[in-house]
């Protein structure tokens, strides 16, 4: 893949949290802005690509272990397991040939995609990914939590002190569950193919693809909306911008161009990148941007632009 892309991706949360800290609140910085990880973003496009077939690397997965008990417990497998598990290894520690583990490791869709930190004995190994996804800042002023009382269907058996608490226990709740009433958050990215130019060099890969390039923009636009946890539900893609350029031009974080309001038909999104990448189309290949129509209007006034459905993949 011979050029750069640049662009935003937007994931809007209704009445859900897409993105918690440690309190369960959704996260913010300390002056209070609400934001969403990239790992956030990264996790459903790695489920989606699992659930496909692809191989996934960093990914939680679980295994039956016994203990010297005799205990089984269910476990999360290690970053050492989950290798021998998806390639197949009988025992990474015996593997001295470091070539065919960074085979392996850009064999995996999402160390090809987002690159790797693989510190097991024998195997230290750094991958910088050729696809870089920034912090996803909400742009909707009037967003707040909501905390929801979620009551159990069972009492709880462990209450057996006296009748007060024995009466509380069978009203018992489960916990809380806490929501945003409302968010719209915007991650900027880039995709730098030259990223693995010298892994192409010892012939560990063939460097980052269009194919690669095509399976993350499919995952970047419907990944969100695929992928219906309990908080998650009501967290959907709404909005992507792909800018295709030169392999040498170089754009600044495209998120800042971006305003969102609240329309009471429809929402409205403004992109006032426009000028900057009109002053640059000679040297622009191709710009899309997906959205969804049915909530959303665009204002923008790029030469070139196609304009897609996000859902359907039509153009609108």
């Amino acid at each position: 893949m011979n050029k750069r892309v640049y662009g935003i991706l937007g994931i809007s949360s209704i009445m859900a949290n897409w993105n918690a800290d440690f309190t369960g609140y959704p996260k913010t910085t300390s002056s209070g802005d609400i934001f969403g990880s990239d790992k956030a973003f990264k996790y459903p496009m790695k489920k989606m690509w699992e659930n496909s077939g692809e191989k996934v690397l960093y990914i939680k997965s679980m295994k039956l272990s016994q203990g010297k008990s005799g205990e089984v417990d269910l476990v999360p497998r290690s970053l050492k397991e989950r290798y021998e598990y998806i390639f197949n290894e009988e025992d990474l520690k015996k593997n001295k040939d470091n070539k065919k583990v960074l085979t392996n490791l850009f064999s995996a869709i999402d160390v090809k995609n987002f690159g790797a930190t693989f510190a097991e004995e024998g195997n230290n190994i750094s991958i910088t990914g050729a696809v870089q996804i920034g912090q996803g800042f909400n742009k909707y002023e009037d967003s707040y939590a909501e905390e929801q009382q979620i009551l159990s269907p069972f009492r709880d058996a462990s209450v057996k002190d006296n009748k007060k608490d024995q009466e509380e226990a069978k009203s018992s709740t489960l916990g809380t569950k806490i929501v945003s009433n409302e968010a719209h958050y915007f991650y900027p990215f880039t995709v730098n193919p030259l990223a693995y130019k010298e892994f192409v060099e010892l012939g560990v890969t063939d460097g980052y693809t269009e194919e690669d390039y095509l399976k993350f923009k499919k995952a970047a636009i419907s990944a969100a909306t695929s992928f219906a946890t309990n908080a998650k539900v009501g967290c959907e893609n709404e909005f992507a911008l792909f800018v295709e350029t030169e392999s040498d031009l170089y754009l600044p974080n495209l998120t800042q161009y971006i305003k969102f309001e609240k329309g009471e038909d429809k929402n409205a999104m403004t992109l006032t990148c426009d000028k900057l990448l009109n002053d640059l189309k000679e040297r622009i290949l191709n710009i899309e941007v997906y959205y969804n129509p049915y909530t959303t209007k665009i204002d923008v006034n790029i030469e070139g632009a196609k304009f897609y459905n996000i859902f359907t993949n039509e153009e609108v």
